[in-house]
Parts: C-alpha cells; sequence; structure tokens
C-alpha cells in the first residue's frame, strides 16, 4: 500500500532494516534507517514544541547533508512545509523566498548563515518599512523568521539546531489528507520574479510510486545511490532521495562535484546508481580510465537538461555504461519520462511516459498537431503541482492536464523526443535560469537603457547566460557595472557569462526583443562567422 507522506517511508524502512546504513555522507559520518527514523520523530515534535504548526512554512537553506534529510523528512512528518532553497542563493533572493513562502523558521549552515543573516535582516527592515527593497504583496506574506543553525555557533537571537531536536519524540498524529501541501519549490518565474510550484503530499509520493512501478525497478535494495545532485532541487530531493526512501537503499550524499573527488567516492562506496545532470558526462567523457574508475556503476541516469545524442554516444563508448535520461519538470515532482520505459534505447528520445503519467501534443489551437508534427507537451497524472504559491494560479486544468510549455513529438513506441521550448528557459548545468529575471536585475543598473538574455550553448555546463546591453549615451565601462551588480543580485548560475554592448536591440514592430535574431547572431559567433 503506498505511503500517505514520504516521512513513512522512513519508518517503514526503520521496522524493515532498523541496523543497515541509510544516508552517508562523503566526510564518513553516517545514519542507520533507525537512527535516521529518531531524528526524523524528533524534529517533528521538536518543530510542535517551538511553537510551528500544521500547514506553516521551515526555509531549509542547507547543503548535501543529513540534517537536510532530517529537517525535509521532519517537517513533512509535523505537517508543516519544506521551502528548500538554493543554498548558493545571494540575501536578496533568499530574502524573496522567506518572504514569500511567509516562512516562521529559516534552518542554516555553516557554508549559509552568513547570507541566511543577511536574508533575514532585510525581511525584518521590510516589515518594520525600513527598506524597500522587497515588493508590498511579499512584505504582506511575511513573518517574523527565527533561524536555527547547525554546525556553528549561534548569534543574538539565533538557536542551534540540536535545540529543535525533542528530547523524548512522540508520536504524530497521521496525515488526514494528501492533497495537503508539502513543499514549496521555487523556480523562476517567466514574469521576472522567483514563483514556488506548490506540491501536496499525493504529488511527492504519486512520483515516487510511479517510479517504483517500473520493471525492472530503477532502484534495488541493495543499491548504493550517489547524492551529489543538490538535496534543495526537485531532481535530488523526489526522484533521487524519494526514490532511495522507498527501495530501502543507501544514500552517500556529496556537498558539490568535482569531477576526480566524485569518481573516487563512487569507488570508495560501491556506488552502483549514478544521477547526474549532462554536464558531468561533459566532465568525465575524456577521464582516462574511465571504464575502470565507474566499475561498480550499473545505472547512469541523466536529467533536468537536455543531452546531446553526441555525448551519450561518446560517453558509453568510453565508460561502458548506457545512459538513461529522463524528462521532467518541478510542476510534475518531477519525472515524466524515462529511457527506462522504453522499448529500446534510442539515439535523443527522453523515454516513454512512467506508469501512471499520460502525455498529449497540442498546436496552437489547442488541437493535437497533424501527422508527425511536434507540439506543445501537455501532462497528466497524480504526481503533477497544484499551481503556483499563493493562490494556486496556472495549476492544471479541469480535466488534470497542465501544458508544459515545451515541445516535442512522439513516435509509434510512445517515446519522446524534445524539439524546442516555447518558454525562453535556459538550463545551466541542469538550474532553471528565466531571462526575465536576469533582465530586470540588469535594467536597475544606472546607465543601462535596456537589456536582453539569451542562452547559449556551453560544452561544460550545458547553456550559457548572455546578456545584451544598451547603454545611455557617455556611459562607460558599462558591462562592469552590469556584472559587478549581478554578482551581488543573483546566483553564480544565473549570471551573464558574457556581457555584449550594443547600441540597440532588434525590435518587432510592436517593440517587442527579436531573441531570435540574437541567437543567430550567436549560432554565427559560434561558427566563427562573426567577431
Amino acid at each position: 500500500m503506498p505511503a500517505h507522506d514520504v516521512s513513512s517511508l522512513v519508518a517503514e524502512a526503520a521496522l524493515d532494516r532498523p541496523d543497515m546504513l541509510a544516508v552517508v555522507e562523503s566526510g564518513g559520518r553516517s545514519v542507520t534507517w533507525r537512527v535516521l527514523e529518531d531524528e526524523v520523530a524528533r524534529i517533528a515534535t521538536g518543530l510542535g514544541a517551538a511553537g510551528v504548526v500544521a500547514g506553516q512554512r521551515v526555509t531549509i537553506a542547507m547543503g548535501n547533508r543529513i540534517e537536510f534529510a532530517t529537517a525535509y523528512l521532519g517537517v513533512l512528518r509535523a505537517q508543516v512545509v519544506a521551502v528548500p532553497v538554493n543554498p548558493r542563493a545571494t540575501a536578496g533572493e533568499l530574502a524573496r523566498m522567506v518572504a514569500d513562502s511567509g516562512s516562521r523558521l529559516v534552518l542554516a549552515d555553516g557554508e549559509t548563515i552568513a547570507t541566511v543573516r543577511d536574508a533575514v535582516r532585510l525581511v525584518r527592515a521590510a516589515r518594520a518599512g525600513e527598506t524597500e527593497e522587497l515588493d508590498a504583496d511579499l512584505v504582506e506574506r511575511a513573518h517574523e523568521p527565527r533561524v536555527h543553525v547547525v554546525g556553528v555557533e549561534p548569534e543574538g537571537d539565533e538557536q542551534a539546531y540540536d535545540a529543535l531536536r525533542a528530547v523524548a519524540p512522540r508520536p504524530v498524529p497521521p496525515l488526514p489528507d494528501p492533497e495537503k501541501l508539502a513543499c514549496l519549490l521555487y523556480t523562476s518565474g517567466t514574469s521576472g520574479r522567483p514563483r514556488a510550484a506548490m506540491l501536496t503530499h499525493r504529488a511527492l509520493v504519486a512520483n515516487i510510486e510511479q517510479a517504483a512501478a517500473l520493471d525492472p525497478p530503477m532502484i534495488h535494495g541493495d543499491d548504493v545511490v550517489l547524492g551529489v545532485l543538490p538535496l534543495f532541487h526537485v531532481y535530488g530531493l523526489n526522484a533521487v532521495l524519494g526514490g532511495v526512501l522507498r527501495h530501502r537503499a543507501k544514500l552517500v550524499l556529496a556537498e558539490r562535484f568535482d569531477p576526480q573527488a566524485t569518481l573516487d567516492l563512487i569507488d570508495d562506496e560501491a556506488v552502483s546508481v549514478v544521477p547526474v545532470v549532462p554536464p558531468v558526462l561533459a566532465y568525465w567523457v575524456t577521464e582516462d580510465h574511465l571504464r575502470e574508475r565507474l566499475l561498480p556503476v550499473r545505472l547512469m541516469l541523466s536529467g533536468s537538461a537536455p543531452l546531446s545524442p553526441e555525448l551519450v554516444e561518446r560517453f558509453t563508448g568510453a565508460s561502458g555504461i548506457a545512459v538513461h535520461q529522463g524528462y521532467g519538470l518541478t510542476e510534475a515532482s518531477p519525472i515524466v519520462t524515462s529511457t527506462l520505459c522504453s522499448p529500446e534505447l534510442q539515439s535523443g528520445s527522453v523515454g516513454a511516459a512512467l506508469p501512471g503519467v499520460e502525455i498529449k501534443l497540442l498546436d496552437d489551437l489547442g488541437q493535437p498537431p497533424e501527422g508527425d508534427d511536434p507540439g506543445e507537451i501537455w501532462i497528466r497524472g497524480e504526481n503533477l503541482f497544484s499551481g503556483y504559491w499563493p493562490d494556486g494560479d496556472d495549476g492544471p486544468d479541469a480535466e488534470g492536464w497542465w501544458g508544459t510549455g515545451d515541445v516535442g513529438f512522439l513516435d509509434d513506441s510512445g517515446d519522446l523526443f524534445l524539439v524546442d521550448r516555447l518558454k525562453e528557459l535556459v538550463i545551466v548545468s541542469g538550474f532553471n535560469v528565466y531571462p526575465a529575471e536576469v533582465e530586470e536585475v540588469i535594467r536597475e543598473v544606472d546607465g543601462v537603457v535596456e537589456a536582453a538574455v539569451i542562452g547559449v550553448e556551453d560544452e561544460a555546463s550545458g547553456e550559457a547566460v548572455v546578456a545584451y546591453v544598451v547603454p545611455a549615451d557617455g556611459v562607460d565601462r558599462i558591462a562592469d557595472a552590469v556584472r559587478e551588480h549581478c554578482a551581488v543580485r543573483l546566483a553564480r548560475f544565473k549570471q551573464p557569462s558574457r556581457i555584449e554592448v550594443v547600441e540597440e536591440l532588434p525590435l518587432t514592430v510592436t517593440g517587442k526583443v527579436q531573441k531570435g535574431r540574437l541567437r543567430g547572431l550567436e549560432r554565427r559567433r559560434s561558427l566563427g562567422l562573426l567577431e
């Protein structure tokens, strides 16, 4: 019988294999299933003792560490709402998410605490009317956030993470309704502001069960699964952590990806399942003795961004390991398709739909495309989100279908092939960057008249951000000013890798920037036809 919430998977595993290792950090710390369950229960009880009640939000700003897992799962068990955020977010970005979500607590570690402190000061100043840096609607939703920190000494009114660990955990009432909100995951909004996808307990568990229904299963109980994907990202959070919990495998956490150190970790821990993003394969494909270094690996999974058939062919040739791809979105919790569902591996395919997930294609008129023509990908399934925070806007329609904004076609076998994106999304190392958000930040710079941001191919990160900037007359060093401002306001992966200063942008008759022409310039530049 499927679990009602993700945290109950821990309790089941603790009964089944209490003394087996559940989570191991690359630095050597580890917890068994029995200890993991005890920690989750203590956090769930401690949240209640701290005055956090069901439905309230808790921001988790931590890297890949055991406390992230115990905090996330404890929050879910307490029927509080988890808000995992990028630990590399800037103070301004973090303040906006803390305020928007109305988080009562912020959990930080040694790597994030300095940024968290700055963000909390900004939220408090905005609530007191001392700054207008946060939009009014965010301030209205904001609450006074308290901070708990692990790994460093608390300062001021902060408390240690251990203060949330109840001395004696008490049973928490069972989840009354799987439709209750479990998680808010922020994605960059097309309006220029991040939006949080509202994922219910039903959606999270549904996708875990849909992946578990594969035959043979994606993860076995005796597998060792690499946890190098960031846990704040839906891929690492539900596809990897959720899958490990469901199958009672062992998760090996790495704080960050390092080409050599991660290969060493795979060898040292006998890692058998390796979920990664395409840039990882690009780093490894030129590695000497790759086949020997990946000897323990039985399954290589790639998601979060398109993977070129050429890279797949080179990697498989060098390693002897087939690469299975998938297509997913935060709003789908996240897996939609996998080549593990395909009758056979096909070049360029992202696989067939998981059991319980439906796909249809629609043209611009909302009709099925003719013949083999591509169309916008629409999906339906229990794994879909409930719209965007706080009002549930732009969620699935009355029949449960949701348009992804991606364009593709289906072959006769049911395999999906991605063609393009309707949205102007740029995917850098598996992370979503919406040009509107970056453009808005660039326009804040004195002397910038207009800006347009596009994505270009990048061998290391899949895509990179390029900004075209129009300066006011007589303004010098505008590129430096833009670069310095973006370094303060944007996470590193969102910052432009290159800034092109131009006299004007190509516009349509209605004044819209013709980004297709900018992409054409970039293609010509890549072919050496432009200086």
